[in-house]
């Protein structure tokens, strides 16, 4: 077993994130979460990322769908939110978006259920025997940038666990995520962040691929774009994957 766990993880399906808003007061499910550490000093700031929802007319009589629809997700961290509105057709403008949590639904409340039991699954045969038990996984991926300082944790339940027994080898495969670019230091950090999936089979190791505008035209001229998770990278990070016990 390596070092204690630095952040311990939250049990993702009891975990939500709840608005006052007596207009609406609307509760999130977390999908996943990624914390960003500065260690030149300062605390570590927790980002929220919900699941996506439709664009909709709240509580209208009929209709209750837009015809211009889009896909909606917030991300939550301090004081602000971020909001991501993917349409059919490419609109910078408003895809991605910063505001004040507070302007938008109020205060957010926090309702965090800690993920207890959980054990962390050291290698292969532990890996393999908690995916057949059907518990729930959960991984933390740790990523640095040596330059800036910066580093995160992006904890996230596994979605998809792939296991080959003739390899002995397992992929996970999870998302969306919330990417931090730790390059530099962003104000306010939140802007740092980019919906992503992660993809890993080791423990030294993470592929990534962001959401962005992508072409779709098949002759090759880039006239034609949308948004998709595009341009795969990987990078050395260090994995954790845990199981959560009943």
């Amino acid at each position: 077993m390596g070092k204690p766990l630095e952040v311990f993880p939250i049990d993702y399906g009891r975990s939500f994130l709840a608005n006052p808003s007596p207009a609406n007061s609307v509760r999130f499910w977390i999908e996943s979460r990624t914390i960003l550490f500065d260690d030149a000093g300062g605390e570590p700031v927790h980002f929220y990322q919900c699941a996506s929802c439709k664009s909709e007319n709240t509580f209208g009589e009929k209709d209750l769908l837009y015809a211009d629809n889009y896909d909606f997700m917030p991300i939550f961290g301090g004081e602000d939110l971020l909001i991501f509105r993917r349409y059919v057709r490419i609109m910078p403008g408003r895809y991605r978006q910063l505001q004040k949590a507070e302007d938008v639904w109020g205060t957010p409340i926090f309702k965090l259920v800690p993920a207890k039991p959980f054990i962390v699954l050291d290698g292969w045969n532990q890996i393999r025997d908690a995916t057949a038990e059907g518990l729930p996984l959960i991984t933390q991926t740790e990523i640095r940038n040596e330059e800036t300082g910066l580093r995160a944790i992006v904890e996230c339940p596994t979605k998809t666990m792939n296991i080959s027994i003739d390899k002995k080898m397992y992929q996970v495969d999870t998302g969306p995520i919330a990417f931090p670019d730790l390059s530099k230091r962003f104000d306010p950090p939140i802007d740092c962040l980019r919906l992503a999936f992660v993809v890993f089979n080791s423990p030294h190791f993470a592929d990534f691929v962001i959401e962005q505008p992508t072409p779709v035209d098949q002759e090759g001229t880039g006239e034609t774009k949308v948004y998709h998770y595009s341009n795969p990278f990987s990078i050395s990070v260090k994995n954790t994957v845990m199981a959560q016990g009943s």
